[in-house]
């Protein structure tokens, strides 16, 4: 089955498993995978942006 392309905020946090306000501390750090502003208000994240984060964290991690 293939992943969306763009994920809900809320899909997002529950795959990674963290809360809405730690993921913002982390955006304003830099730190967070990022966010795409929908001509609607709505955020998204692209698939690949949120696999390199996990790149990244993983290759951080080691």
């Amino acid at each position: 089955m293939p992943r969306p392309p763009m994920l809900k905020l809320a899909e997002v946090l529950e795959e990674i498993d963290m809360s809405r306000a730690a993921f913002y501390r982390m955006r304003a750090r830099g730190q967070a995978p990022r966010l795409r502003k929908l001509p609607n208000g709505q955020l998204r994240v692209s698939r690949a942006d949120l696999d390199a984060w996990w790149e990244s964290c993983e290759q951080q991690a080691a």
